[in-house]
């Protein structure tokens, strides 16, 4: 029988691998992962980078929404508010314009309307997170302001952009309507009808007209405050869809790269084991000669 004079560089190898072995299993217990570098699996770890990358751009996504969704749904309840106060308004007007109203009651009525007018001058300032969502993009400068100068009591200083917000891989939407197009349209101006009623009724003329371009004017801004519940509704769309892809991406995570770990300690328990032969085999080795080993 061929006996190795010098075992001792395939004992170090030995020791080695096992060492090696014992250090991966360790780590895999600690990480929770079954590959920690490439080099564990290249094909796994090239696909769990991609998934990784969709989780993160996923999570960004659905940040964004929750941000729009908190400004979607402000909109939403201020222009229901402007609604009720422009119904509030319409109903004054056609008291007003009774015949049997005095001239006092009349007079009150202004005032009451001056106070609505004003109502909804604040409503069209509403904020969001020190944004102003009726501007357009100019949302750190107030879109309304009152003017007695001006035909419609107002001065609109926002501008006519509309914002849009990435929900999705090439998927974004429109998350405001300007100011310009709900309160102040060309042909449905609101402040401009409720300040040619107040005017109507301190003239006490054409009182019925005005009425009649305010209800227009109400029914036209109902109409376009639409688009709120539309956004909302894409956006929880879409906040289902990419929860249900996050669900995934993580199922797929640990389908990938998650470790056994049952498996993962025995074999650290077995790479000790080897490791404490091997080291035994060293010592051995370095007490005795080679006719230690012929005997």
């Amino acid at each position: 029988m061929r006996v190795n004079p010098n075992p001792m560089p395939d004992l170090l190898a030995a020791l080695n691998q096992t060492q090696l072995e014992a250090q991966e299993a360790a780590l895999q217990i600690s990480t929770g992962k079954s590959v920690n570098v490439p080099s564990d699996n290249p094909v796994a770890a090239g696909l769990l980078v991609e998934n990784n990358d969709e989780t993160t751009f996923n999570s960004g996504y659905l940040q964004s929404i929750g941000s729009v969704q908190g400004q979607l749904s402000t909109a939403d309840s201020t222009l229901s508010t402007v609604t009720s106060a422009l119904q509030q308004a319409i109903t004054l007007g056609v008291e007003g314009g009774t015949s049997t109203v005095s001239a006092s009651d009349q007079a009150a009525i202004v005032v009451q309307l001056q106070a609505i007018q004003s109502q909804l001058v604040a409503l069209a300032n509403t904020t969001y997170e020190g944004n102003y969502v009726f501007a357009g993009s100019l949302t750190s400068t107030a879109p309304y302001a009152l003017n007695a100068a001006s035909a419609s009591g107002v001065n609109y200083v926002g501008n006519s952009d509309i914002n849009q917000v990435s929900i999705g891989n090439g998927y974004k939407i429109a998350v405001n309507v300007p100011g310009s197009q709900l309160f102040s349209s060309s042909g449905n101006d609101v402040f401009l009808a409720v300040n040619n009623l107040i005017t109507a009724l301190q003239n006490n003329t054409g009182i019925p007209a005005a009425v009649n371009a305010l209800s227009s004017a109400s029914s036209y801004l109902s109409a376009k405050g639409v688009f709120y519940g539309n956004a909302t509704d894409q956006t929880q769309s879409q906040t289902t869809y990419l929860n249900a892809a996050q669900l995934q991406l993580s199922q797929q995570q640990n389908t990938l790269g998650a470790v056994d770990l049952p498996t993962a300690a025995n074999n650290l328990t077995q790479a000790n084991t080897d490791t404490q032969a091997a080291l035994a085999a060293i010592s051995k080795f370095s007490q005795n000669n080679l006719f230690d080993y012929l005997q």
